[in-house]
């Protein structure tokens, strides 16, 4: 059974020429469509793959591959410009730091602002709201505006509101490349606690050791385009 199907999913973007004066003076022109297709590329192109209920997939790539644009259409941040994309449950995303959280609100009202957007109830969320702050290691920070956070307790907020509020998929950009060692560790170890519960999890990691330990499959970008999509071990052998 499929968590999340990925089906022929292309993404386009559009850059103008900034020598231009504005936008209002392209609009007058009669050269916004012009000026915006010459500038076209796609970020994504004919992207197709599924992931299985339950299993852990490394998405991996060089810097620009198309990985962050996929993450974001999965996350329902923006949508494809071509194809379709299927979810079977609630997704937790754990982006780039400066994601996810409103930074004018406290560590604990975005916990339960995150946890609503997932649909929980108040209570639903309070009963894990000690388990959150115990991890993320916040203490009293966590009454103070996010925006004054360091991006290691951001990340660690982050994290902790991912991996401890109810979602059925949960996707973590390189979540483990930022903070201390010791703290990379205990994030680790509870991805491998999420996996053998069955989540659902997509990670996203330069580390290769990590995504050889933890990931079943791997989806490998290239310039926007897939190049493999399967087994780690099959992966393993062609890299």
């Amino acid at each position: 059974m499929n968590a999340i199907e990925v089906d022929k999913v292309s993404k386009k973007y559009y850059k103008y020429d900034s020598s231009e004066k504005n936008l209002r003076h392209l609009f007058k022109q009669r050269k916004v469509m012009e000026n915006f297709e010459d500038g076209a590329f796609w970020a994504l192109e004919n992207v197709s793959f599924n992931i299985e209920v339950g299993t852990t997939v490394g998405l991996v790539g060089r810097n620009g591959s198309g990985k962050s644009t996929l993450l974001k259409i999965i996350s329902r941040i923006t949508n494809p410009t071509k194809g379709q994309l299927r979810i079977w449950g609630r997704v937790a995303s754990l982006l780039e730091v400066g994601t996810g959280f409103h930074p004018d609100l406290s560590g604990k009202e975005n916990i339960f602002f995150n946890g609503s957007l997932l649909g929980m109830t108040k209570l639903e969320i309070q009963s894990k709201y000690d388990q959150i702050l115990e991890f993320s290691e916040i203490g009293d920070f966590i009454h103070m505006p996010v925006k004054k956070y360091s991006s290691g307790m951001y990340t660690r907020l982050a994290f902790a509101v991912g991996a401890f509020l109810e979602s059925e998929i949960l996707i973590i950009d390189e979540v483990l490349e930022v903070g201390d060692s010791t703290f990379q560790q205990k994030c680790l170890s509870h991805i491998k606690h999420l996996k053998d519960q069955g989540r659902t999890i997509i990670l996203v990691s330069h580390n290769q050791t990590l995504i050889d330990t933890v990931c079943d499959s791997i989806v490998y970008l290239h310039k926007g385009k897939l190049l493999y999509a399967g087994p780690t071990r099959d992966y393993l052998n062609i890299i």
